[in-house]
């Protein structure tokens, strides 16, 4: 089949989760994704256990269908080398700190001279001005500032760490989104242009309903405040009798009732939003029933009534649902030294250009060589540059 991004050149020299990611998702695309690595040790997400044979499983995660090639960008022959790369790229993505990039001397005011339709993507946590510009940070800290930790845990209780890295995973998927905006701008303008990337904004993008609130009342959510925090019986977590846990989503009216008839209590329903004493009456009674069966049965009873409820998964759960399983999100690719390795689905179904996984995640500077040759390197001349450090 066809791919989507086909012909698309992306040079690809960030790290560890953001970048690669939304790197990744461009390479199921059809894009070609090369990663610049450092020669030594290439990048850090290789050292992270676990491993299989040899390589790390979280850097096979997050780099199927990309190449790889080194570069130390310290030495000069080294820049002369990516200068020539930007020439016949179409995408620059990097997540150095600010500031870095200029003093190497391959930020984008620098690479448009040399391709004016270049596409430079910078991912970094606060962005690229600002008070915090230089301020370091992770993670815990972006969700921290931007809101979210406050909103997030039990009433009366401490803020809890979501267990996904949503900075990490959102900044890489708006990196994506952004650069596929910027590329059908520049094949229509003839123009490329710089993108700056902060996790923070991000994340507080996605504040949405939480900020339309506080703009109409002025007053910020609280943990357990609201109803997707837990105020209420309808849309909650309960404990069944295996120690196990469902949700509830019974935001529409229709699910709250069909979920009241089928415990016998149709007095509750008109009090779905009470605030009061029926809401307190209404949990008890949810938490005490929960406990008189397992998850799964409970789960079966409650779709047979068209309740919407869901179970609480394990990942051992997830990757062996039939429903994710038919979704193709858990797929296999064969590495030359691991063997067979597991692999996230692509997350988007298309009907004519669907991504897809072509190639493992390759060794480090697995694509040296090939790419020297493109650019008119001869044998001798790659020793050369091997023997001094550049690549």
């Amino acid at each position: 089949m066809p791919n989507a991004l086909e012909g698309i050149k992306i040079v690809d020299l960030t790290r560890l989760l953001p970048g690669p990611y939304g790197s990744m998702l461009l390479a199921d695309l059809g894009a070609d994704v090369l990663k610049i690595e450092e020669p030594s040790q290439g990048d850090t997400m290789r050292l992270r256990a676990p491993f299989l044979k040899k390589e790390s499983m979280q850097y096979l995660i997050l780099n199927r269908n990309k190449r790889s090639l080194t570069l130390n960008l310290k030495i000069p022959k080294a820049r002369e080398i990516f200068h020539k790369l930007i020439a016949k790229s179409d995408v620059i993505l990097e997540s150095f700190r600010p500031g870095v990039v200029q003093r190497l001397g391959i930020d984008y005011e620098n690479m448009k001279k040399i391709n004016p339709g270049i596409v430079y993507c910078s991912i970094t946590g606060y962005g690229q001005d600002g008070p915090y510009r230089d301020v370091p940070g992770h993670d815990i800290n972006y969700l921290g500032i931007s809101g979210i930790l406050s909103m997030t845990g039990q009433k009366d209780g401490p803020p809890i760490i979501p267990g996904l890295p949503i900075a990490d995973v959102g900044g890489g998927l708006f990196a994506a989104f952004a650069i596929l905006a910027a590329v059908i701008a520049r094949d229509r303008t003839g123009r490329g242009q710089y993108i700056d990337m902060s996790m923070l904004d991000g994340l507080v993008s996605f504040l949405t309903l939480y900020a339309a609130n506080y703009f109409g009342t002025g007053k910020p959510p609280l943990r357990g405040g609201f109803r997707q925090s837990g105020i209420f019986p309808f849309y909650n977590v309960y404990k069944a009798k295996d120690g196990k846990y469902l949700t509830l989503g019974c935001s529409e009216k229709h699910f709250w009732v069909n979920l009241c008839k089928t415990l016998g209590r149709e007095d509750f329903i008109e009090y779905q939003f009470d605030e009061g004493e029926k809401r307190e009456e209404a949990f008890q009674f949810l938490r005490k029933t929960f406990m008189d069966r397992t998850r799964d049965e409970w789960v079966k009873i409650l779709r047979e009534a068209d309740v919407c409820c869901a179970p609480v998964y394990d990942l051992g759960e997830v990757f062996s649902d039939s429903h994710i399983l038919s979704r193709q999100m858990v797929q296999e690719v064969k590495h030359p030294t691991e063997g067979w390795i597991k692999q996230l689905g692509f997350p988007w179904k298309f009907s004519d250009t669907p991504g897809q996984i072509k190639t493992p995640p390759p060794a480090l500077g697995e694509h040296t060589e090939t790419v020297l040759k493109d650019l008119g390197y001869g044998q001798a001349e790659m020793e050369t540059l091997r023997k001094e450090g550049v690549i």
